[in-house]
């Protein structure tokens, strides 16, 4: 399992997705999700089919938080040019982590 730092503090659980199938799966289908999820490579995400709201991280190369939003289900969003990765979680993770852009993040352990 891998882990989601910031600053050396673990803020979740974290769910890797590199192949083409998962990243087009992501979420969907789920009631939930605990931790997080990074999908890379991703310039964009969309919320057609899910059954929640998520946040969204959007990451340059570094793992350096560029841009977030929380996106309600059956949305499509923009994609950011500089993005390389996507995080995502519930909706109202982002707010008890903490998480701003700005923010350095880092995988721990196995993706």
């Amino acid at each position: 399992m891998a882990w989601l730092l910031r600053d050396g503090e673990v803020l979740a659980a974290l769910e890797v997705v590199e192949t083409v199938g998962a990243r087009s799966r992501g979420l969907l289908g789920r009631d939930g999700v605990e931790g997080a999820m990074l999908l890379k490579p991703a310039r964009s995400v969309h919320t057609i089919g899910m059954r929640f709201p998520i946040d969204v991280a959007f990451c340059d190369r570094e793992l350096t938080v560029i841009d977030t939003v929380t996106m309600s289900r059956h949305r499509v969003g923009r994609p950011r040019l500089r993005a390389r990765s996507v995080l995502e979680a519930e909706a109202g993770a982002f707010d008890r982590w903490g998480l701003r852009v700005g923010d350095q993040l880092e995988i721990k352990g196995e993706p």
